[in-house]
């Protein structure tokens, strides 16, 4: 289970950033093709902030689609998953989006 590496990273950094100030939310961004299971995110997070200023902050996920680019016919297309086939057949595919893990805001008191 990643969400805990994952999770005790951004309670690490939102504590550091807090200053000593009691943190009320958390908004991260997550795309699609992390593999980062939401609720599992969301637990592992109240774990990792118990006993820090952030003891008892919300979060709140964004959530990226995947998309793909083919070189090969230059479309542009949805990735649901990492099942890198452009709908032309094509698996010359680079991933433009989706894979993203960042930390977008933070509410303190």
């Amino acid at each position: 289970m990643h969400e805990l590496a994952l999770a005790t990273s951004i309670a690490g950094a939102v504590c550091e950033r807090a200053a000593g100030r009691p943190v009320r939310r958390v908004t991260v961004r997550v795309g699609a093709l992390t593999a980062v299971v939401p609720e599992a995110m969301r637990f592992c997070f109240g774990l990792a902030v118990e006993g820090t200023v952030a003891e008892g902050a919300g979060l709140v996920i964004e959530h990226l689609p995947g998309t793909g680019h083919c070189r090969s016919c230059g479309d542009d297309f949805p990735l649901p998953d990492l099942i890198l086939l452009c709908p032309c057949g094509s698996a010359d595919v680079a991933v433009t989006s989706g894979r993203e893990l960042q930390l977008v805001s933070m509410e303190v008191d």
